[in-house]
């Protein structure tokens, strides 16, 4: 067990949960990963495997047959899975905050529909906001679900950047609705979208074009989603109600920054053990390249950078659990762990050499999936943003 991002408090359940999953990790998902992110394939049997676990159903309330668990494990074990392959922890991110956004605003006949079969992996979730041409900015989303005849809705549009958009068989969409209100934000709807998996046609009026091809972040598929016609009903409304959509999908966000921040804790920490164990056995001018000063500034800055995301992941975690506000901390959070995850990744990378360029060493899989992290969820510079309006707010001259 590494020294580094120890987490204190935890009970004796979440620190045997999160050993279990640590051993996993270990056993099942490094000895492949690499293979796998270079053929760009599903990991089919690790996510076969966490479905026994009950990963899929981590923060699910046991009444709907999930774990029960708090943010802070979830987050936990994703910083665990993030270390073996931060692709796979993708796959269960947007599941989650799907899952997350059906607690917190569904309608009882919502929950007792989907959160059973989320709880087991039947049901695997993804969500959209973003679109080919706007970005980070949302209220610019064209989507759009026109009202018919009584409950009766038309999605026309196309959404963008939609993580497991291929394998997901429920999608919470973010769409513009004409409610009359004044605020373009109370004038945006959350439907959930039932569809097949696969590609191409995948449910009436709903096609996913098929892989979006990426630098890194492989394995999980990224697609886009178009709607032509797609015709669903009020019940489809998360929460029931038109107008408060972009309220539920960043309350959804609030937590996937916490998400994002425990992956970039994850993958730094594999870094971090790449860089320090290469150090031990590369030798250059007839000593360990560790015994450089250099090179061991270089691993002092590496462990302070992993350390330090770690536990303001783990605050705003907490704070969340706690029934706080957290956005700041989840910005803090997301926006420190993800720059922090690619500066330890190119300082391992850097410690490699020439053998970090060489894929047949891992640091140069980490390299790739790092920038990743930079823009998921919102880019830094929009949590910079987030960041200095909450500040403003608090420290507001009077």
């Amino acid at each position: 067990m590494s020294r580094l991002q120890q987490t204190d408090g935890l009970t004796e359940e979440q620190a045997e949960l999160i050993k279990l999953v640590r051993e996993f990790v270990d056993e099942q998902i490094i000895p492949v990963a690499t293979q796998l992110e270079h053929k760009d394939e599903y990991p089919t049997d690790i996510v076969e495997g966490m479905k026994e676990m009950g990963i899929f159903g981590l923060m699910i309330p046991e009444e709907y047959g999930g774990l029960g668990e708090s943010l802070l494990t979830y987050a936990l074990c994703v910083e665990e899975i993030a270390r073996g392959w931060m692709s796979v922890s993708g796959i269960i991110n947007t599941h989650f905050i799907v899952a997350y956004m059906l607690l917190q605003h569904g309608t009882d006949e919502q929950k007792q529909r989907y959160l059973p079969k989320m709880a087991t992996g039947e049901i695997r979730g993804a969500f959209s906001m973003s679109e080919p041409g706007c970005g980070s900015d949302v209220s610019g989303i064209k989507t759009k679900a026109v009202a018919g005849e009584g409950d009766e809705w038309t999605i026309n549009g196309q959404k963008m950047w939609l993580t497991n958009g291929g394998s997901a068989n429920l999608v919470a969409v973010l769409v513009k609705t004409d409610t009359g209100a004044d605020s373009v934000y109370r004038n945006m709807t959350t439907f959930l979208i039932d569809k097949e998996p696969g590609f191409g046609q995948t449910a009436q009026g709903v096609t996913v074009p098929g892989k979006i091809e990426k630098m890194g972040y492989k394995g999980v598929d990224t697609t886009e989603l178009v709607f032509e016609g797609h015709q669903t009903s009020t019940a489809q409304i998360l929460g029931g109600v038109p107008g408060k959509g972009f309220y539920q999908m960043m309350d959804g966000v609030e937590v996937g920054r916490v998400n994002v921040a425990a992956r970039a804790c994850g993958l730094s920490r594999r870094a971090f053990e790449l860089g320090i164990a290469y150090a031990q056995q590369r030798e250059t001018f007839g000593k360990k390249i560790a015994e450089h000063q250099a090179v061991m500034f270089r691993l002092a800055d590496m462990a302070t950078k992993v350390e330090a995301a770690h536990q303001m992941m783990v605050k705003a975690a907490r704070m969340k659990d706690k029934g706080e506000r957290n956005d700041l901390e989840a910005g803090m959070a997301k926006y420190l762990a993800s720059e922090y995850c690619a500066e330890v990744v190119e300082d391992s990378f850097r410690i490699h050499g020439g053998y970090g360029y060489s894929k047949e060493y891992e640091i140069e899989r980490l390299y790739r999936e790092a920038p990743m992290l930079l823009i998921g969820e919102g880019t830094a510079d929009i949590q910079r943003m987030i960041i200095g309006r909450r500040l403003l707010e608090d420290y507001k001259l009077r």
